[in-house]
């Protein structure tokens, strides 16, 4: 009798531990680094199986280094953001070149069952719909592009509100009434923001010009430099840029001009010269798509969201921007935050001094998206 006893007892024990083991908590967000664009490709195994159903997994795919400054740092924070998200994991892999190399990339993603993967270079639109039609099953979104399918969306946010303050900025502090601009690659993303900067310079300074220079390059910290130093040598007291890199940052210090960063904060590296940047909270956007997929509400749409929603912003002014400029900046800032986007309000003429928007026109969101022209007062080439 007393074994039987002791029998039952050590049967209910082992339920005990069975039940305990079998209810632990569900799996909270955490990060992990892909195996770089580089050693991936030579990878032939079969992918790994999926992670466990409690753990979403969602993929983001950089052209840049993260770095501690530019626009894959920027998404990179945003990665970070979801963090707190119960059921959630991360993982990323930077540097991935547009083209072939970002195909296989994205499509190894896929294959290891990541649930959503975002795509954050506009080179990976072609590679990103192509892959999303061999799996159906996976959330792909795509940055700054514009095409879509039934489970690809794309997204962007109106960073050229936030250049329009930039200019504000830089068309009050210039002396020279020259502000340089070092451009990435002559595309709508980069013409319209550079037209945004000119407007907003010519806003509080209708001297102010903005002379071109590209670089066909999001990250060559050299080429960059020297772009900026080009700028420079011609006059200019403002540097702005397209790119990752602080390198214009850097030229603008050590000439004693003034500069205005991109994507994230960059007055680490430049911070006698380093006036405000327009910079990116990516995070609000991503922890809404991953929320939307968990709870099976995501459908495929092309998103662009502004700083009503918070999703672009200026960093905080440098000591050398007087409060009187600063009061005026904010002031249009409020505005902007408030839905009442005026940037490309008109009258808005072209290079050529043709009227692009009449007073009382806004320049519709098509026609921003596809610009390829420049504004009065930009001097350069959209080529």
């Amino acid at each position: 009798m007393l074994m039987k006893r002791l029998a039952l007892v050590l049967a209910a024990a082992c339920l005990a531990l069975t039940l305990a083991a079998c209810g632990s908590g569900e799996k909270k967000a955490e990060e992990k680094k892909e195996a770089p664009a580089a050693a991936q490709a030579k990878q032939e195994a079969p992918a790994p199986a999926p992670a466990a159903e409690s753990a979403m997994q969602v993929g983001f795919i950089y052209v840049s280094p993260i770095g501690d400054a530019g626009y894959s740092f920027a998404h990179d924070l945003g990665r970070k953001a979801l963090a707190g998200m119960p059921g959630v994991t991360t993982s990323y892999v930077e540097s991935v070149p547009e083209g072939a190399d970002a195909e296989r990339i994205i499509r190894n993603m896929a294959a290891k069952g990541f649930k959503v993967i975002f795509t954050t270079s506009y080179g990976y639109m072609d590679p990103t719909l192509k892959v999303a039609g061999e799996f159906p099953d996976t959330v792909f979104m795509h940055c700054s592009g514009y095409k879509t399918a039934p489970n690809m969306g794309a997204y962007f946010g109106r960073i050229y509100q936030a250049r329009y303050l930039t200019g504000m900025v830089a068309g009050s502090m210039t002396k020279s009434n020259i502000l340089g601009y070092v451009a990435a690659f002559p595309i709508p993303e980069v013409i319209r923001g550079i037209n945004a900067f000119a407007l907003g310079a010519q806003k509080v300074n209708p001297k102010a010009e903005v002379r071109v220079v590209w670089t066909k390059t999001w990250y060559d910290p050299a080429t960059e430099k020297e772009a900026a130093k080009s700028l420079l040598d011609v006059g200019a007291d403002v540097i702005a840029q397209h790119q990752d890199s602080p390198g214009p940052q850097e030229a603008a210090q050590e000439k004693g001009a003034y500069s205005v960063g991109y994507n994230s904060d960059m007055s680490a590296f430049a911070p006698k010269s380093h006036l405000t940047s327009a910079i990116w909270n990516w995070g609000v956007y991503y922890a809404n798509v991953v929320e939307k997929v968990k709870a099976g509400t995501w459908k495929s749409s092309s998103d662009w969201w502004g700083m009503d929603k918070g999703i672009v912003d200026i960093a905080p002014f440098g000591p050398m921007v007087p409060k009187e400029v600063q009061d005026k900046v904010l002031a249009a800032k409020a505005e902007l935050a408030a839905g009442k986007d005026t940037v490309f309000a008109g009258p808005v003429l072209d290079q050529k001094g043709e009227t692009r928007a009449a007073a009382g026109q806004t320049i519709p969101d098509a026609d921003l998206l596809g610009m390829t022209w420049f504004v009065k007062g930009v001097v350069g080439a959209t080529e």
